[in-house]
């Protein structure tokens, strides 16, 4: 497991406050929006609570909600998670954007123990960027193996964004035009252009977000959803109009359109909520409810409210 702290921040709940958000995240009863709203809430908290609710979530109906759980285990570095984030990456029945975030979360985990299951679906696993993410997540797992073994400090991995990356940043003494031929280099392994992606994402600039944009035009869809996901990360309205005709595409991988989508609601810009209200209607679930949460999220946002459940109460005021 990583030696450092989750960034995700601290909170406390109480028990009946625990099994709300439990209760509101599984119901299905609920709008998609109001069950992400408990999502983002629980992953704050730690215990088996949260935990468990999360686990569950993971099976759910919705895809989009199902692999943002395992997103949200994989953040929260949780290793009592890891035996159903293994069953879920085992499971083929399962969408491959929910076995993509189970292999990115034991990527995000660090276990050692679970290499052999990684290096098993990098091999068999059906879908592409499954076996992507788990070339990322066993070298995320080399990677920290390695710090560990020769006590090497890596100031890189402590993301400026309160996210557990899939990769950590190349050098930050690397030029942009360096990266850049890093990330849009086809030729190279997937952990390397990861690691200048996020490098130019941490860099900032009109400069960087060029050639991170540029980068939507990359072969792997893996590497275009994380593109788009950073795009939004950075929310720098130059992006929208590359986001715009990535959510437009009908034949884009739907784990691309998605981040789009998400990435457009985190710019905000009128056109961007114009687009998202028409595409709330879109045939693809992972798509419209995308849409749907980003324009909730925007509401949130816009009426000065959190997104999140308020509460929640963070240890350090007590």
């Amino acid at each position: 497991m990583e030696d450092e702290a989750s960034p995700l921040p601290a909170f406390e709940a109480s028990f009946s406050v625990q099994q709300l958000l439990a209760d509101r995240l599984l119901d299905q009863a609920f709008p998609i929006s109001e069950r992400f709203r408990a999502l983002f809430s629980l992953r704050n908290l730690k215990g088996s609570i949260p935990r468990q609710a999360l686990i569950v979530a993971t099976r759910d109906s919705s895809n989009l909600l199902a692999h943002e759980a395992a997103f949200a285990l994989g953040q929260m570095q949780d290793a009592e998670a890891v035996p159903a984030l293994k069953d879920l990456l085992l499971d083929y029945s399962i969408h491959p954007i929910v076995r993509h975030e189970a292999a990115e979360a034991l990527g995000a985990i660090g276990l050692d123990d679970y290499v052999p299951l990684l290096q098993n679906s990098l091999k068999l696993d059906p879908a592409q960027e499954v076996q992507e993410t788990c070339e990322l997540a066993l070298k995320r797992i080399e990677k920290s193996r390695h710090k560990n073994a020769t006590k090497e400090i890596i100031t890189e991995d402590k993301s400026p964004f309160l996210s557990v990356d899939p990769a950590v940043p190349a050098s930050s003494e690397t030029s942009i035009e360096e990266l850049r031929k890093e990330l849009l280099d086809e030729e190279k392994g997937m952990y390397e252009r990861y690691a200048a992606l996020f490098a130019l994402r941490n860099h900032g600039g009109a400069e960087a977000v060029d050639a991170i944009v540029a980068a939507l035009q990359a072969q792997s869809a893996l590497l275009r959803h994380e593109v788009a996901y950073v795009l939004g990360q950075l929310q720098d309205k130059v992006a929208s109009t590359a986001l715009t005709e990535i959510l437009k595409d009908l034949n884009e991988h739907p784990m691309v359109r998605h981040e789009a989508a998400e990435a457009l609601g985190s710019i905000a810009d009128n056109e961007s909520i114009m687009l998202l209200k028409e595409y709330e209607k879109d045939p693809e679930p992972i798509v419209s409810q995308s849409c749907e949460v980003a324009l909730s999220m925007l509401e949130f946002e816009q009426s000065g409210k959190s997104f999140e459940f308020l509460f929640l109460e963070s240890p350090q005021v007590h």
